[in-house]
């Protein structure tokens, strides 16, 4: 297991939301790019990210601030609104080292296993669950599937990894 320190990204800005929850926001006082640093000063040599904006319109949308975490000097895995083959060819383009598939692995399961293929150790699947239900499109959908299920057929699949 690997724990990893985490920037949620909303307009730009360092959030944290109460599952997914918008009304829930908490904004932090420090740029992305200021809480990168500060957590490569503090030792860490990973960097979870989550496009939150991504999450909720289904593409990516703060390329920025993630662009700027990139060089803070940690790797990084990036989640949130990447939902098509194209959105995951440029985030690996821009420098992002793992990438973490939620909605895109329920909905289109043969999709994220060829992409398990094509890019391997770098396809995390993303298992957001609430009441026995892994949710989807950041937070706002239930799926129908338990997280277990999912657990195992992203091993099934080669995923790097659950979170």
């Amino acid at each position: 297991m690997r724990l990893l320190p985490a920037i949620d990204l909303k307009g730009g800005r360092c959030v944290r939301l109460l599952e997914g929850r918008p009304e829930s926001e908490t904004v932090y006082d420090l740029d992305p790019a200021g809480r990168a640093r500060a957590f490569v000063e503090q030792g860490a040599r990973w960097i979870h990210v989550v496009d939150l904006d991504g999450a909720f319109a289904g593409a990516p949308r703060n390329a920025g601030a993630i662009a700027a975490i990139l060089q803070a000097g940690a790797r990084v895995q990036l989640g949130g609104g990447i939902r098509s083959a194209e959105a995951v060819r440029r985030a690996f383009e821009m420098g992002v080292d793992r990438l973490v598939l939620g909605t895109l692995a329920i909905r289109q399961p043969d999709r994220v296993a060829a992409l398990c293929r094509a890019y391997p150790g770098r396809i995390v699947v993303g298992v957001d669950a609430r009441d026995g239900e892994v949710a989807v499109e950041g937070w706002a959908r239930g799926s129908g599937r338990a997280p277990e299920d999912v657990g195992r057929w992203a091993r099934e699949v080669g995923a790097a990894g659950l979170l």
